[in-house]
């Protein structure tokens, strides 16, 4: 089974930076497309940015720029860099996992990212 575990979420202001962090287990990593969304009240989950295995990456148009997604496949993590905030970045952040083989998803609880303005 696999788990995936974020951390790193908070509130900060406007123009700060956070560094988000998932931890995947259960799960050959370093074969798996990565990737974080995000949901902000009232609003549909969202692609934020994704890695594959070959470490390709594409992020969504409103974050181009300002975020990095990363991964340390010797560690099972992937990261999400976010610098030059803002209050429309407030949202819960979710781990995806796409699975190799199977394409089948898996999702973390999430993290809580509160930007102030």
């Amino acid at each position: 089974q696999v788990q995936l575990v974020e951390s790193g979420g908070g509130l900060v202001q406007a123009g700060g930076s956070l560094r988000l962090s998932c931890v995947a287990s259960g799960t050959i990593f370093r074969l798996n497309t990565m990737g974080w969304y995000r949901q902000a009240p009232g609003k549909q989950r969202e692609l934020v940015a994704v890695i594959t295995s070959a470490g390709s990456t594409n992020y969504a148009d409103s974050v181009k720029g300002r975020f990095t997604i990363s991964r340390t496949n010797a560690k099972n993590t992937v990261y999400l860099q976010m610098n030059s905030l803002k209050p429309e970045d407030t949202a819960v952040y979710y781990c995806n996992c796409r699975r190799w083989g199977d394409a089948m998803d898996y999702w973390g609880k999430g993290t809580l990212v509160t930007v102030s303005s």
